[in-house]
């Protein structure tokens, strides 16, 4: 490379570079000790011919001069407009801020109450204390019940007053079916509520299981309510929350507040009924409980039976999140995993 090419080479360079990173890099190209162009032309001075040698080592040092000119005084006008070291540099991407999303629970939670408002529903809220009248005895489950033993129940060792008075708290519910003795101790029919809320159960905490969970209770009371509007209405709810076309059954079940009741399933969201290991090959997944309110419960709220009849339905929001989302462990709900939440649609 001649001495001309090594200028306009080196001359170029230093035009372009905008950073003190770059003149170093430069700086190592040309004049390093290893490798350096400029170096390189010197060294090479040393084995041209004796009557050559005088000429080029004079070129050599005049460009290494030049070069050193050069550098320096670009050095010096790059330092000037250089941030100082440790300070921002504002043309940098700006990092991504953590924005927070709504639970998938909440979510789930905010989707069946906009179905059920839209039906002309009112949502309800109440204590998580309650006490055995309204989380049992009302609803037709004396202590004797073994459905006492099917809820596993959190006592309370000190009873304390509950937020509705009289009665002492001594439970943390298992179900938010006290709401509806509660509305009803209020109010007279026509009744139409919701009642979503957390719930405690004696459960082990596994893939299926958890301790605490959230439901959604449903109550209707009027003149003559009948099953065929519980069933026209649930029917409505699984085509609104899981998709237009898809199928349902009804098969008979139990629960003391209920006579007659029955589970509502709905056709495999994942085979279509076709059967898969979400489903157990069956080809249906259950979704909730329901049934007609029974006589002793309205009798326990000072309810006509005769002149009143209504209808009942209790579901699990988590339940409902798992087939929504397609999820297999209810674990992935409360470990706050940012990987996972991340996922969920808002």
């Amino acid at each position: 490379m001649t001495v001309d090419q090594i200028r306009s080479d080196f001359q170029s360079a230093l035009a372009a570079a905008g950073s003190l990173d770059e003149l170093q890099k430069i700086r190592d190209r040309f004049a390093g000790r290893k490798g350096g162009v400029i170096t390189a032309f010197m060294k090479a001075v040393g084995a041209a011919p004796p009557d050559e040698r005088r000429a080029l080592g004079a070129q050599a040092n005049a460009l290494k001069t030049e070069f050193e000119a050069a550098w320096t005084m670009r050095m010096e006008a790059v330092s000037a407009t250089a941030a100082p070291p440790g300070a921002v540099d504002v043309t940098l991407p700006a990092r991504r801020p953590l924005v927070g999303r709504r639970h998938p629970l909440t979510i789930v939670r905010e989707r069946v109450e906009d179905i059920f408002l839209g039906m002309g529903y009112e949502v309800v809220d109440g204590p998580e204390l309650e006490d055995d009248w309204h989380n049992f005895e009302a609803l037709n489950i004396p202590p004797e019940h073994p459905a006492r033993d099917m809820q596993d129940t959190l006592y309370l060792a000190h009873p304390v007053p509950s937020a509705g008075g009289g009665r002492p708290a001594t439970l943390l519910r298992t179900h938010t079916s006290g709401m509806q003795i509660r509305y009803m101790e209020s109010y007279a029919p026509p009744v139409r509520i919701i009642a979503p809320g957390r719930v405690y159960r004696r459960d082990n905490f596994d893939a299926t299981h958890t301790p605490m969970f959230a439901q959604v209770e449903g109550l209707v009371v009027d003149e003559g309510i009948t099953l065929g509007d519980l069933k026209g209405t649930l029917n409505a709810f699984a085509r609104r929350f899981f998709d237009a076309d898809v199928r349902t059954r009804f098969r008979p079940s139990f629960f003391p507040y209920t006579e007659p009741s029955a589970e509502l399933d709905v056709e495999c969201i994942v085979c279509h009924g076709k059967g898969c290991p979400l489903c157990k090959q069956s080809g249906w997944i259950e979704v909730l409980g329901c049934g007609m309110v029974h006589p002793a419960v309205f009798e326990a709220v000072h309810y006509d039976a005769e002149k009143y009849s209504g209808f009942a339905f209790g579901v699990g929001i988590e339940r409902l999140a798992l087939l929504l989302y397609g999820i297999d462990d209810i674990r992935m709900f409360y470990e706050n995993d940012l990987r996972f939440l991340d996922q969920v649609p808002l």
